[in-house]
């Protein structure tokens, strides 16, 4: 079961596409540097952004229980754990929050598609 509204997350999917998709947004496969920073550091330059505002209050606004469920549905969706994984990457996800869980997130190329292929596992869909 989820701890977050479907809707929430489509919209969440629908600007993580649409920030995503422009061309200014370069995002490394690695991080330049061994520290966990890298992806604040690239997201900074993003500050400005319309739809990097948007997306970021959305993720924000969320409770921390449901930050941790849009964590644990990428994974899910990426294939790290399977629909019957789902409480043991929820707890990961909840054990791994922390200030830079909003970058981290943000900063992962693929977001969308992860949310969306993990909401499709638990049987909802973006599609109108």
């Amino acid at each position: 079961m989820l701890d977050i509204n479907p809707e929430t997350v489509c919209f969440i999917i629908a600007k993580a596409h649409e920030f995503h998709a422009k061309e200014q947004v370069v995002i490394p496969e690695e991080p330049l540097s061994p520290s966990d920073d890298w992806a604040l550091q690239v997201l900074a330059d993003h500050a400005d952004d319309l739809t990097y505002r948007e997306l970021k209050s959305t993720i924000d606004d969320l409770e921390p229980d449901q930050q941790a469920t849009l964590v644990a549905l990428m994974w899910l969706g990426r294939g790290d754990f399977g629909i019957d994984e789902w409480e043991s990457a929820l707890q990961q996800a909840q054990e791994s929050l922390n200030e830079c869980t909003l970058a981290y997130l943000i900063a992962t190329p693929l977001l969308a598609d992860y949310l969306q292929e993990g909401l499709f596992q638990f049987g909802y869909s973006c599609e109108e």
